[in-house]
């Protein structure tokens, strides 16, 4: 499966702590091997799922979208303001 990384997660990425990307790579592994474990949205994101899951006691949300032959990510980051920045 190709993984296609959108601009606004890969400057999320980019952005974390040292210590915050092998809990980040371990949930897009999972993501890959399961794609139907995020909760579907509805409305404005429709089609969007989100896995969300803990990082350092903090919980992060991973956006993505995929087919039979893609995995996208879409957005990555807390709560605040995920859905919002997502939207655009």
């Amino acid at each position: 499966m190709n993984i296609v990384q959108s601009p606004y997660f890969r400057r999320a990425y980019k952005r974390l702590q040292r210590n915050q990307v092998k809990p980040v790579n371990d949930a897009i592994r999972y993501i890959v091997s399961d794609p139907a474990c995020g909760e579907e949205k509805k409305g404005d994101l429709a089609g969007v799922r989100v896995y969300k899951f803990r990082v350092l006691d903090q919980q992060f949300l991973l956006a993505y979208e995929y087919d039979e032959q893609a995995l996208f990510l879409l957005g990555l980051g807390v709560h605040e303001n995920f859905y919002r920045d997502l939207k655009r």
